[in-house]
């Protein structure tokens, strides 16, 4: 009788065991099941968010390229459908700023009037106003995800355009194209060269010189411009942009080299309103000397990558002085092409310099992210979800990347 209460015992305390360690594995299943379908549902979500964002104009369609609020989300450019973004659309983003340049600045100075930079580099930069932008949290109650998902955009070029300046008696730079990587070879390069000299009356003046070429084995060339010179110790100012094509993909890099200490950057262009394509050339009040002589051309991008001026219909010339005089001058650019605005300007007779003022994205290949806060490879969030797609800004190849995350746990 003993004999059979130990084993009674011994198998009910066996079968204690096995239905412990299935309750484990069962727990251990539906966690995994419940953690599947979770990111299931971000996976999901970033696609309908990546679908959103580049098959779809937003409302109104045009929102871009006016003053009008954002009633619908969406960066396609409605002109023309599919994988093609609105150069406008995007400079209305109230975007991140990893640069370690001022992301928000105020002009003038105390006014209370602030600006939104998109690029934050040197020798360009997209100001618009703050009010006109079109912030995360309004994106997100747009795309009716507010409070349950997070998201970050980032838009890059396709292909890495590197220059470097290998000379400056005469002008040489070295251009290099890579994609994935690797060097392009057989690339060619639409190149322009906007030189700064001295011109009548006081302002500077933009000389432009433009050809094509082709990258050689290594993916890289040599440009020599033997009519750009020093000015006796001083190296040329200007602007170089070239616009590359292989195997259907389109890429732009740029160049700026002024010829001012600290290559400061006394004068900025800021976006005053997109309905009529107005533009405050405006002095930098952080640096002196206050006068700045300063001479502007629009110049239309086309397709093939060439750029026609358009000489500014008012305002095209002027002296900046924050102490006395004009501290900015408004001047109006033809706000349904795509372009640069080029605005050189002088301290003295050979201190020189320029900064351009990209009107839509693609023009100089600028990079951007817009979003919410996180890192895909260092990040908080249990889950993560990526989507890639390949679209088109102006001509110019992007990688759009989504990033999306739950914010419930």
């Amino acid at each position: 009788m003993a004999g059979a209460t130990i084993d009674h015992m011994i198998s009910l305390t066996i079968l204690i065991a096995a239905l412990l360690v299935a309750m484990t594995t069962y727990n251990g299943m539906f966690a995994t099941a419940v953690d599947y379908d979770r990111n299931r549902q971000v996976a999901n979500k970033a696609v309908d968010i990546m679908n959103t964002i580049c098959l779809s104009p937003g409302n109104p369609v045009n929102w871009g390229e006016t003053n009008a609020s954002v009633l619908g989300f969406g960066l396609q450019d409605p002109e023309v459908g599919g994988y093609v973004l609105s150069p406008y659309s995007i400079m209305r983003l109230q975007v991140s700023n990893s640069s370690g340049h001022d992301q928000i600045v105020e002009y003038p100075p105390g006014s209370g009037v602030f600006y939104n930079n998109m690029s934050g580099k040197f020798g360009h930069g997209i100001f618009t106003p703050v009010g006109d932008c079109v912030d995360y949290t309004n994106v997100a109650e747009l795309l009716g995800i507010n409070g349950t998902y997070g998201f970050r955009l980032d838009l890059m070029p396709t292909l890495d355009v590197r220059i470097e300046q290998l000379d400056t008696n005469p002008l040489k730079l070295a251009v290099e194209v890579y994609g994935s990587g690797l060097p392009m070879s057989g690339a060619t390069l639409n190149f322009h060269l906007f030189h700064v000299s001295d011109g009548e009356g006081g302002s500077p003046a933009i000389t432009t010189y433009s050809d094509v070429t082709q990258t050689g084995p290594s993916g890289a060339v040599d440009i020599v411009f033997s009519d750009v010179t020093k000015i006796g110790n001083n190296d040329p100012s200007y602007t170089f942009t070239v616009y590359v094509s292989i195997g259907g993909i389109n890429g732009v890099g740029y160049y700026t080299h002024n010829d001012l200490l600290g290559d400061s950057q006394y004068i900025i262009p800021l976006i005053n309103n997109f309905d009529d394509g107005t533009v405050l050339i405006a002095h930098n009040w952080i640096v002196d000397p206050p006068a700045v002589q300063y001479n502007a051309t629009f110049y239309i991008l086309t397709s093939d990558f060439q750029l026609i001026p358009v000489p500014l219909d008012y305002n095209s010339t002027g002296l900046l002085n924050f102490g006395q005089g004009k501290p900015y001058y408004i001047t109006e650019i033809p706000d349904s092409e795509v372009g640069l605005l080029v605005i050189s300007y002088r301290k003295s007779a050979v201190e020189m310099g320029n900064v351009i003022l990209p009107w839509g994205v693609g023009t100089l290949g600028i990079s951007t992210s817009f979003g919410g806060g996180i890192n895909s490879e260092s990040s908080t969030y249990r889950f993560v979800a990526t989507e890639l797609r390949q679209v088109t800004i102006s001509g110019i190849s992007y990688q759009v990347k989504v990033l999306t995350w739950s914010l419930r746990g």
